[in-house]
């Protein structure tokens, strides 16, 4: 049978499922697919795919994993996947910074997939990837330099509580025809119907985790490690697609319609910048959609290059992004290469 044998880790999960349901409509080249979750779902149905407990062999004779759990399921099993001679490629946080470990989106750092000696490819944070696919082609032209940004992002990030939460505060809030008095939901410290919230993460001294992982993340990727990063990573009352709005210096001026000429041109970006049309991202216009979407694109007040982006995150944030990753080291003969050592 042609094709390779690929498991996706944490099937159950909205992630998961989307890997899943990726892998089919590009037409990933499975030859056996492998359901893998946690031993309390194990049995259930994913179309016609039963899911099994996450186990050492489960990774036997497995070509590609794609993980999707948390960072300490990851620790624990990634490198276990790895050393049965899987090609692991990871969604969560837990190897990322490592660096032995290529932290990758295949439209920015492409050739860092060719040295993997791990066996494992990261993927990067959601945010990170909402503003990394533009940025690069911007900072390969322009040298960036300095990075203000602003995130706002919605509950699907939290995960299925996060969403769970949002829905029930809504249906309360309806009722009663008020904003909600408490939380709906542990999967935020507020209430987020109705509100934002200005913290993503857990917090570090002044800055939250979200915030510490967007400039270290893109700095690794575009390879600048003096970039100097600000940013507020803010919770809205969306379903699904991240939105960023970003103000960027460069090592030499860069006008908005040369922006808005290499955006257009580049891979994974879809320009929609045409404001007094009402054309501009949106968390609606991103939502179950592959690009990053760009618009606002224009010189701030500060004169740096500020622009709107938006992505979903369950997608390019996640599971196309992985995908994509097991699409490129196949296509560039990568795999062989990575599992060869």
């Amino acid at each position: 049978m042609s094709g390779y044998t690929v498991a996706v880790v944490g099937a159950t999960g909205a992630v998961g499922r989307e890997a899943l349901e990726i892998l089919a409509a590009r037409r990933f080249p499975v030859a056996r697919l492998r359901a893998l979750a946690s031993p309390r779902s194990a049995g259930l149905r994913i179309g016609e795919l039963t899911v099994a407990p996450v186990a050492a062999d489960a990774f036997d004779d497995v070509d590609i994993a794609i993980f999707d759990t948390p960072d300490d399921v990851a620790e624990a099993w990634v490198p276990v996947a790895a050393e049965r001679g899987a090609l692991v490629i990871d969604n969560s946080a837990a190897f990322r910074m490592a660096p032995d470990v290529p932290l990758v989106i295949p439209e920015v750092n492409p050739a860092a997939l060719r040295r993997a000696p791990r066996r494992i490819i990261a993927n990067p944070n959601c945010t990170t990837a909402t503003i990394a696919v533009p940025l690069a082609p911007l900072h390969r032209a322009a040298g960036l330099r300095r990075l203000i940004a602003c995130s706002y992002q919605s509950v699907s990030g939290a995960g299925q509580a996060g969403v769970s939460q949002l829905w029930s505060e809504v249906r309360d809030a309806a009722a009663s025809a008020a904003p909600p008095a408490a939380p709906g939901g542990a999967a935020f410290r507020h209430a987020i119907a109705m509100n934002v919230i200005p913290a993503v993460g857990s917090f570090r001294g002044a800055h939250t985790s979200e915030e510490v992982k967007l400039g270290a993340e893109l700095r690794k990727m575009l390879d600048a490690p003096d970039v100097a990063v600000g940013v507020t990573c803010v919770r809205v009352p969306t379903l699904r697609a991240h939105g960023v709005a970003v103000h960027a210096e460069f090592s030499r001026p860069i006008a908005p319609e040369e922006a808005r000429a290499i955006l257009a041109s580049a891979p994974g970006v879809e320009v929609m910048d045409d404001p007094a049309a009402g054309r501009y991202p949106t968390a609606l216009a991103a939502s179950g959609r592959d690009p990053c979407v760009v618009g606002r694109i224009r010189t701030d007040g500060a004169g740096a290059l500020a622009f709107f982006a938006a992505a979903d995150n369950l997608r390019k944030g996640a599971a196309l992004n992985a995908v994509q990753i097991a699409e490129a080291v196949v296509r560039d003969g990568f795999l062989s290469e990575i599992r060869a050592g």
